[in-house]
């Protein structure tokens, strides 16, 4: 199946999957998560999509592909967080390797205590940070939320924004 319509920086994702996992891909994709918080073209705008999309078939469902078995969507996933890793590592861009590392890492952390809303908060602040709107990324927003006893409430609501996410 070849991904047709739109959705640069999905379609590049898609195309740079293993056959296995792009066998799956939808006909028709979505548009961009991320397209309109990146220059066109900008490497970061890939790599943003690859992850979104691996964090979607690890923890949801995922935008760009149908019809997986639970294990080819984890290593599907795996893929793809593989696949935006080596492209930021290959043009030397280690702040935006640890940004990513940070937010892969505290959002399943957020998923697994049941605060999805903290997924959200992460996800925006970190690719706030990778499009270079400034701010402290994911660590910054995890710690505003996370409180010290992790049986009390979040300290600061999770920021809206007006899109569903993800």
């Amino acid at each position: 199946m070849s991904p047709e319509g739109y959705g640069g920086a999905l379609r590049a994702v898609v195309a740079a999957t293993p056959p296995s996992v792009r066998d799956h891909a939808l006909r028709r994709l979505p548009p961009d998560r991320f397209g309109d918080r990146f220059p066109e073209g900008a490497t970061r705008a890939l790599v943003a999509e690859a992850i979104h999309e691996g964090w979607l078939m690890h923890y949801g469902r995922p935008r760009a592909f149908v019809g997986m078995d639970d294990d080819l969507r984890l290593l599907g996933g795996d893929a793809l967080f593989a696949l935006g890793l080596e492209l930021l590592a290959a043009e030397a861009d280690l702040e935006a390797v640890a940004e990513l590392a940070d937010l892969i890492s505290l959002t399943a952390r957020a998923v697994a205590e049941d605060r999805p809303e903290w997924a959200d908060a992460v996800w925006r602040a970190s690719v706030a940070r990778l499009a270079g709107a400034g701010g402290g990324g994911a660590a910054a927003a995890y710690a505003r939320l996370a409180p010290e006893d992790h049986g009390a409430e979040p300290s600061q609501p999770p920021a809206t924004d007006a899109r569903p996410y993800p």
